[in-house]
């Protein structure tokens, strides 16, 4: 049987529409639908009992601790991990990943598809043990193993990237991460702010487990060339707006005839 946890914070209607489209489309592939939210302010726990799923509410939220804990309420071995603005998309969606499940008991996740990166590496057969990054576990849009987390639970000292250190971990441990032609969707519009967030747990993440060091040549040439970059694209829209601008006038004044 499978679990679907969904890690989720204000975002009850991105929340409301994976819901729906898992209880009308998927109910009959899953046993269980869990929301796993942090401190929400909006109306996302009504909106969770609304479609029948159990809400499970965290204080302190970090990833790899969120997973654990997404991992631990789950009670059956196979675990779909959503974010709220992602869901599922191919029909077959959860059937594929059972299938997966049940031909390979050495297994301890499958990567689903929704971006090129994914499926260039999928086309391409490159598996995780020589891409651990692009092949290995995204937590949004995997499925992973209960049995195998029980004995390798998800470090929570990391600030991303839990799921790409627990595929490494994993691989060196023995086990098997596979693609699966599971297809979802990603969409998400990120402020400012939580742009700048993920940009340093990056740095922090690609530094841990990539070992991807920055030095102050590299950081003052990301400087330059992004400050470059803003002054070209400022122009180039100016441009074009006053070329829309000066379109729409003509317009106005020479309008074509009606069909």
């Amino acid at each position: 049987m499978i679990s679907v946890v969904i890690r989720s914070k204000n975002q009850a209607s991105a929340l409301a529409f994976s819901l729906k489209n898992l209880t009308e489309r998927y109910i009959n592939d899953i046993d269980e639908i869990i929301v796993l939210d942090n401190l929400s302010k909006d109306n996302s726990e009504a909106v969770t009992k609304q479609y029948g799923a159990r809400f499970v509410s965290i204080k302190n939220f970090s990833f790899g601790g969120s997973a654990n804990i997404c991992a631990s309420e789950a009670k059956n071995n196979i675990i779909v991990i959503f974010s709220a603005h992602s869901f599922a998309v191919s029909h077959d969606f959860f059937r594929l990943i059972k299938k997966k499940f049940q031909e390979n008991s050495n297994l301890a996740g499958l990567r689903c598809l929704h971006a090129s990166n994914d499926y260039r590496n999928f086309i391409n057969k490159i598996p995780a043990t020589i891409d651990p990054n692009k092949s290995g576990l995204i937590f949004s849009g995997s499925a992973f193993s209960k049995k195998v987390w029980e004995k390798h639970p998800f470090k929570e000292d990391v600030p991303t990237f839990e799921d790409k250190e627990w595929t490494k971990r994993v691989l060196n441990a023995g086990y098997d991460i596979e693609f699966v032609e599971s297809i979802f969707s990603y969409e998400i519009q990120r402020t400012r702010k939580q742009l700048f967030f993920r940009f340093k747990n990056d740095v922090l993440g690609n530094y841990q487990i990539w070992h991807e060091d920055v030095s102050f040549l590299q950081a003052s040439k990301g400087f330059v060339m992004s400050t470059f970059k803003l002054i070209k694209y400022f122009f180039t829209d100016l441009k074009y707006i006053v070329l829309k601008y000066i379109y729409l006038i003509k317009f106005i004044f020479n309008k074509p005839k009606k069909f």
